[in-house]
Order: structure tokens, then C-alpha cells, then sequence
């Protein structure tokens, strides 16, 4: 086990940096150019300028000495300075990593208290009214967009009701709160973003966990052992569910990628300060720095969740040994 564990590290290394390559690269095949930010609202710079300016941050080079020059700071994790404000972008990653992480854990934990019973009860009861019930509800998760559901849900909860925040962590008066009110305030600006983040991959795992059970519960060991007359219970809980949840984990890390990506657009539309949105201002701003910042944390955090959702087989399934 030890040695499959050491071995997915290094395997991380140059997918991450496989990863990074082709990001700098395609960063650079969009139109325009970074120093472009900073010249073409100031009629006073000159071509002059223009080139010097290119020069001192080496966009004069090709890119993929550009890349090679970035990649040797980011050994020692210098992701350079920002081009918007000249503070380093590791900064600005520290300042918003710990709310984004906040969201897709919580939105991680909803989908578990979710999605499992669901699939479960929905396997156990199947062809019952709740069963055709939920997956109706299913279909529609997997059909409404979750941009547009987001913005209905702001307009209802939040414009018309008036119950609940649309926009960033935290209130203006936040440091004027007890600590209790203070909890209350960002559980309610959290309640939007979390349900929004957990939506899609939350109907998707509940049909998943649904037809790992149906498969499991028809299997010979589950016959066998109402056959000795345990009860249904213990037989669902203590014998099926344990061996459903191997796929059910492969689907989570998976499911990884999306949570993370979804950042972008829901911390964006819900003014979330997240790494998500500094992510799209940086795109927006051709923030070359903070752009390859964002993207090589969110591709390593991605790459470390599918890491823990292969060791946690082992630990699922006692038929699966790693050597």
C-alpha cells in the first residue's frame, strides 16, 4: 500500500507539470497581450515604451522560454508579482484559497447527506412512488442549467423574499456581530453558494449510488444472508451499502474536477471571494501571473482529491490490496 501511495506522488509530478505547460500555452494564444492592460488606457506610452515594457517582463521572448523562465520560480513557488495591484499572486491565492475550500467541502458534506440515502432508499424501494419520484427530481437536476437556476434562486430568495444574501461572504457590519450572529451571517451567505456548487454533482451521484445498490443487493452473498434470516436491515447497512460505495468513490473524485472548475462561475455570479473569482478577474485582466497561479492550485488540489479517492478503495473494499 505504501508503495502504491509513493508511486501516485510521483505520478503527480509531471501531470501537474503537463498540466501547467498547456495552460501557459493556450493563455498565450488568446488575443491581445498582458502589457496591454497597463499601456493602452494611458495615451502618453509610446511604441518605445511599449517594446521596453514588453522587454522587462520578457514578452519579448517566445513563449515557451517565458514558460521555462516562469516555471523555474515556480519551483520554489514564486508565481511572480500581479500585474493589476504588483503584490505576489501566492498572496492573493492565500487570501482566497481558504473560502473556496470552505465552499467545496461544505458542498462535498451536502452532497454525502444528500445523495446517498437517496440512492439508496431509491435502490431498496425501487419502482415505488418515491423511487419515480426522485428520479424525476433527478432528470431535472440534470437538465436545468445551474447558472440560470442560481440566478432564479437569488431573485426569489434574495431579491423578492428577502432571506437570504446574493453576494459575497459576509455582511458590511460583519465586525459588528457577536460571535454567534457572526456564524448565523455566514451560514446564510453560504446557503445559496453551497446548494448551487453541490446541485449537479448531487443528482448525478444519487442515480449513481442507486444502481451500485441495485447491482449489489441482487448479488449471491445478499441472498445468502437473508437466507440465514439477519434482518433486512443489517443486511442493507452492514453488507450492501459497504461494497456499493467503491464506485460511489471513484464517481467523488471524479466529481472533484467540477466542483472545482464550477468555482469560476458560481463564485463570479454569487461576488463569492473565493479562488474562483480571482481566477476569472485575472483572465479577465490577462493577469498572467495570478491566471497560472490559480490554475496550477486548482489543477494540484484536483489532482490530490482523485489521490485520496484512490487510496480510500482499500479501505472500501477489503477484496482490493494495493502491492
Amino acid at each position: 500500500m505504501l508503495v502504491y501511495i509513493i508511486r501516485r506522488i510521483l505520478y503527480i509530478i509531471p501531470l501537474l507539470i503537463g498540466i501547467t505547460f498547456i495552460t501557459f500555452g493556450v493563455m498565450h494564444l488568446a488575443p491581445g497581450k498582458a502589457i496591454d492592460q497597463i499601456t493602452d488606457m494611458n495615451i502618453k506610452v509610446s511604441s518605445e515604451s511599449k517594446a521596453r515594457l514588453a522587454e522587462i517582463y520578457g514578452f519579448d521572448k517566445p513563449w515557451y522560454v517565458q514558460y521555462f523562465n516562469w516555471f523555474k520560480r515556480f519551483v520554489i513557488l514564486d508565481f511572480g508579482e500581479s500585474f493589476k495591484d504588483g503584490r505576489p499572486a501566492i498572496k492573493k491565492i492565500a487570501e482566497r484559497l481558504p473560502a473556496s475550500l470552505l465552499l467545496n467541502i461544505l458542498s462535498l458534506i451536502l452532497i454525502f447527506i444528500v445523495a446517498l440515502p437517496i440512492g439508496i432508499f431509491s435502490a431498496i424501494k425501487r419502482n415505488s412512488l418515491f423511487d419515480k419520484g426522485m428520479t424525476v427530481l433527478v432528470f431535472l437536476g440534470f437538465s436545468v442549467p445551474t447558472f440560470w437556476l442560481a440566478l432564479l434562486l437569488m431573485l426569489l430568495f434574495g431579491l423578492k423574499l428577502g432571506w437570504l444574501p446574493i453576494s459575497g461572504l459576509r455582511s458590511l457590519n460583519y465586525s459588528e456581530f457577536s460571535f454567534i450572529f457572526k456564524i448565523i451571517d455566514l451560514a446564510r451567505h453560504l446557503v445559496l453558494p453551497v446548494f448551487i456548487t453541490a446541485f449537479t454533482s448531487l443528482a448525478g451521484l444519487s442515480r449513481y449510488t442507486r444502481s451500485s445498490m441495485l447491482d449489489i443487493i441482487r448479488q449471491d452473498y445478499i441472498k445468502m444472508a437473508y437466507a440465514k434470516g439477519l434482518p433486512k436491515s443489517r443486511v442493507i447497512f452492514r453488507h450492501a451499502v459497504k461494497n456499493a460505495l467503491l464506485p460511489i468513490v471513484t464517481i467523488l473524485g471524479l466529481s472533484l474536477p467540477s466542483l472545482i472548475g464550477g468555482g469560476f462561475i458560481f463564485e463570479t455570479i454569487f461576488a463569492y471571494p473565493g479562488m474562483g473569482r480571482l481566477g476569472y478577474e485575472a483572465i479577465m485582466a490577462r493577469d498572467y501571473p495570478v491566471v497560472m497561479a490559480v490554475g496550477t492550485i486548482a489543477a494540484l488540489l484536483t489532482l490530490v482529491g482523485n489521490l485520496l479517492a484512490d487510496i480510500t478503495y482499500a479501505y472500501v473494499d477489503p477484496r482490493i490490496r494495493y502491492k
